[in-house]
C-alpha cells in the first residue's frame, strides 16, 4: 500500500489568484527550480483525518498552521508511488505579511553520503506566492492538477 500523504495550498486574491509553493530543502534540491517546488505537506498518520494532516504538514515545513475553512482538492500520485490529497485554504492576509512568518521546520540526514556525520537542513530553504501560471512551471509535474481543481474551485465561486 502506498505512502498517504496530505497538503495545503495557501490562497490569495491579489487581485488574481495566487499560491504559496514550498521549495524542499536539502542538497538533493540545492540547485533546482523548475518542477522542483510543491505544495507544502506531510505523511498521514494512522486513523488521522486528511485535512488535519495536511495542516499539520503546512505547519511542519513552513513554520505556521493557515486558518479559514479549506476546501478539497481530490488526490493526486506522486512519482514516488505516494498518494497526495490536496486542500485549498483562503487567506485574506497580504502576501507580505504570509512570507513574513515562514519558519522552517528542519530534519536531519547523512551528508555527504556514505560519510557517517549528521547534517541539519531546513525542510523548506523558500517559499514564495506565485500566479498560476508561474506556479504551473514551477511545481513538481504531479501536482499541477491540484492548481487546476483550484482554478476551478474558484471559477465556480465567481
Amino acid at each position: 500500500m502506498p505512502a498517504i500523504s496530505a497538503g495545503t495550498l495557501l490562497c490569495i486574491r491579489s487581485p488574481e489568484l495566487r499560491v504559496l509553493l514550498a521549495h524542499p530543502g536539502g542538497p538533493y534540491f540545492a540547485r533546482k527550480d523548475l518542477g522542483a517546488w510543491t505544495i507544502p505537506k506531510g505523511l498521514v498518520n494512522d486513523g488521522e483525518e486528511l485535512e488535519i494532516a495536511a495542516r499539520r504538514g503546512f505547519e511542519e515545513e513552513i513554520g505556521w498552521r493557515p486558518a479559514g475553512p479549506a476546501a478539497p482538492l481530490g488526490m493526486v500520485r506522486l512519482r514516488s508511488g505516494k498518494i497526495m490529497h490536496g486542500f485549498a485554504v483562503w487567506s485574506d492576509e497580504l502576501e507580505a505579511e504570509i512570507l513574513a512568518r515562514f519558519r522552517p521546520g528542519k530534519f536531519s540526514m547523512e551528508w555527504p553520503p556514505k560519510s557517517g556525520m549528521l547534517v541539519e537542513f531546513p525542510e523548506v530553504d523558500r517559499i514564495d506566492m506565485f500566479a498560476l501560471g508561474d506556479a504551473r512551471t514551477k511545481i513538481a509535474a504531479a501536482q499541477a492538477p491540484l492548481l487546476d481543481r483550484v482554478a476551478q474551485l474558484l471559477e465556480a465561486t465567481h
